[in-house]
C-alpha cells in the first residue's frame, strides 16, 4: 500500500511539474533582473560624468567633460532605449568648457553649459533643433541649473558675490535671497513658482523657497550640524531631502520626506553616502549610487520605508575604481552613468542598467 502511494505523489508531482510556468521557461515573479553594463563611446581620458535625464523609455542625454591639452572640452551622449552614441552637433562641441546639470523641459533637453568661459543654457527640441540662451553676465562659478516650463535659473557668484539669475522665457532678471544667505549650494523646481534652494548662511544651512513672488526661508528642520546634498521635488507633491549629520566629525547620511503637512526623517544604514544621484525608482523605491567597497564593480542603495537593501554592478576585469555619478529612471528601467578607471588607465565613461 505504501508503495502504490509512494507512486501516485510521483505522478501527481510530474504533472504538476509539466504545467508549471516555471518548468515551461517562464521565469519564477521573484527573481529581479540585475545590473548589467551598457557600453558607452570612449572619450579622452581622464572624463568627468556630469548628469543624466530621460524623457522616457527610448530618450535620455547624459553629460560629461574630458581633458583636452587646452583645457576642459564638453562631451554629450543621446540613449535611444538600445545604446550609447556620441552628438557633437550642439553649438560649441569643439570649443573650450563643459556640460553639465541638465533636464527635460517639455519635450525639449536643456543643458548648463561653460562655453569659452562664458555661461550659457543649451537646448535640444522634440526635433533635434539646437538653440541657445546665453546668460545675462559671466560668473566666477556656476554651481547650479534648474529649469521648468516658462522659467529657469542659473546659481553662482561674480566679484559682488552671490547672483541667482531667472529667466522667465523671454529676459533673465538677477533675484535677491533673505538677509544671511551667503551661498546656494544647489536649486530644483517643481514649477515656475514652487522652487527649492539650500544655502550656506551666516547661521548655518538653510533651505529656501520660491512662491512666485519672493525668496523666503521655507523652516524645514534639518537635524543639528547637518547639510544638504539634494531635493527630489515630485510632482504628486511629496519632496525628499537628502543630506549628512556632522556628529563628533563623523558624517552619516539623513533622508527627510515631506508629504504635504509635516517632515519625516530617517537615517537609512548608508554610510556617509552623498545623495547627490538619487532618484526615484520605476518601483517606488529611493535608488542611490554609492561609493563601493569592491573596486571592480559599482554599488546601489534602494530604500524603500525603513528598508535598505544593496546591489552590485557587473564585474569589470582590472578595474580599480568604478563610480556611478548619476541615476535616471528610464521606462520600468534604471540606466546609470559615470566612469570607470582600468588599472594602468585613466578614468573613461561607463553605464550600467537595471530591468527593462
Amino acid at each position: 500500500m505504501n508503495g502504490l502511494r509512494a507512486v501516485v505523489v510521483c505522478l501527481v508531482l510530474a504533472c504538476a511539474a509539466a504545467v508549471s510556468p516555471a518548468a515551461a521557461g517562464a521565469p519564477p515573479a521573484a527573481v529581479r533582473p540585475g545590473w548589467s553594463d551598457v557600453p558607452v563611446p570612449a572619450a579622452s581620458p581622464p572624463v568627468t560624468a556630469a548628469d543624466i535625464a530621460a524623457r522616457g523609455p527610448r530618450e535620455a542625454w547624459a553629460t560629461a567633460y574630458e581633458q583636452a591639452a587646452d583645457g576642459l572640452r564638453p562631451s554629450l551622449y543621446r540613449w535611444d532605449g538600445t545604446a550609447w552614441s556620441r552628438d557633437s552637433s550642439f553649438p560649441g562641441a569643439g570649443e573650450p568648457g563643459w556640460l553639465r546639470e541638465m533636464q527635460f523641459v517639455g519635450d525639449e533637453m536643456w543643458a548648463l553649459h561653460n562655453r569659452a568661459g562664458e555661461g550659457e543654457i543649451v537646448r535640444r527640441s522634440a526635433e533635434g533643433k539646437w538653440s541657445t540662451v546665453p546668460l545675462p553676465q559671466t560668473l566666477w562659478t556656476y554651481q547650479d541649473f534648474t529649469a521648468v516650463p516658462g522659467a529657469a535659473w542659473v546659481v553662482g557668484e561674480d566679484s559682488t558675490g552671490l547672483k541667482v539669475l531667472h529667466y522667465d522665457g523671454s529676459r533673465w532678471t538677477e533675484q535677491s535671497t533673505p538677509q544671511g544667505v551667503l551661498y546656494l549650494m544647489g536649486i530644483t523646481a517643481r514649477t515656475a513658482d514652487d522652487v527649492w534652494a539650500w544655502a550656506s548662511t551666516t547661521t548655518g544651512t538653510t533651505v529656501l523657497r520660491w512662491d512666485g513672488t519672493a525668496w523666503r526661508d521655507a523652516k524645514v528642520p534639518l537635524p543639528k550640524n547637518g547639510n544638504v546634498h539634494t531635493i527630489l521635488l515630485e510632482p504628486s507633491g511629496r519632496a525628499t531631502l537628502g543630506g549628512g549629520q556632522y556628529t563628533d566629525g563623523v558624517s552619516r547620511t539623513y533622508l527627510m520626506t515631506w508629504n504635504g503637512q509635516a517632515w519625516r526623517t530617517t537615517y537609512p544604514p548608508l554610510g556617509d553616502t552623498y545623495t547627490e544621484g538619487m532618484v526615484r525608482g520605476p518601483d517606488g523605491a529611493l535608488w542611490l549610487p554609492l561609493r563601493s567597497d569592491r573596486a571592480f564593480q559599482s554599488k546601489y542603495a534602494r530604500v524603500d520605508g525603513a528598508r535598505t537593501t544593496f546591489s552590485y554592478g557587473p564585474e569589470r576585469t582590472n578595474a580599480i575604481a568604478v563610480k556611478p555619478r548619476a541615476l535616471a529612471r528610464v521606462g520600468s528601467s534604471l540606466l546609470s552613468f559615470g566612469t570607470v578607471e582600468i588599472y594602468g588607465s585613466k578614468p573613461n565613461l561607463m553605464s550600467e542598467r537595471r530591468g527593462g
